[in-house]
């Protein structure tokens, strides 16, 4: 207890210092000086307009030292928001990095994970059985063929030879070709046989002929 009084207590440890939240500090302090940095622009430009309308003398100089007391001000500030901005760059490019690694380890990890799985099912494959099934599925379908072509045989057909076959379809052409050129006989045969001047019922035979072919006039 006097260790205490004297030394007093230790105090307990906060959470370790986390980037995400060292970023947004710092682009807080920086978008407060960038504030600060445009109401000097503002008071600068007031200044200026100021001397522009003033002649030359000691009021002049005056509004002439108030402005450069301003624009010192703004380049400070000025230095002190590009240190704040590439402050902020690197923790976010420490942050990117980190974060990168994390999912990298993530990934891994999962690659590691697969890759167990896949020898524990790899151990319950047996190659040798997948190969057996395989030839036995060929044996099959090679005797599947066998049987069709058993089947599709044909029984009781003469052996002719293939120069007699040619030799009937040629002729078989050939006579196909005459019954095509002969059609003429046919609508020939067709067309009425009755003399001129007869009736159709009439025999032509009966018909008595002039030495022209021609019916005899009676």
């Amino acid at each position: 207890e006097v260790m205490n009084r004297l030394f007093g207590t230790a105090k307990a440890k906060g959470p370790a210092p986390n980037l995400t939240d060292s970023i947004a500090a710092l682009d807080g302090r920086g978008d407060s000086v960038e504030k600060k940095i445009q109401k000097l622009d503002v008071e600068l430009k007031r200044y200026s307009d100021q001397m522009k309308k003033m002649r030359d003398g000691p009021s002049k100089n005056m509004v002439k030292q108030k402005a450069l007391r301003v624009l010192k001000q703004k380049r400070s500030y000025e230095q002190q928001l590009e240190g704040i901005r590439n402050q902020s760059f690197n923790m976010e490019q420490t942050n990117y990095t980190t974060q990168m690694l994390k999912d990298t380890k993530v990934s891994v990890d999962a690659m590691q994970t697969g890759l167990k799985q896949m020898k524990k099912e790899y151990k319950t494959i047996n190659i040798d059985k997948i190969e057996d099934l395989q030839d036995d599925m060929a044996d099959m379908m090679e005797d599947a063929n066998e049987i069709q072509e058993i089947m599709g045989r044909q029984y009781g057909m003469p052996e002719i030879d293939d120069a007699d076959l040619e030799a009937e379809l040629d002729a078989l052409g050939d006579e196909l070709l005459f019954d095509d050129d002969m059609s003429y006989l046919d609508e020939a045969a067709e067309a009425p046989t009755n003399v001129p001047g007869t009736s159709a019922k009439e025999d032509p035979s009966s018909t008595q002929l002039d030495e022209f072919g021609l019916p005899a006039l009676s």
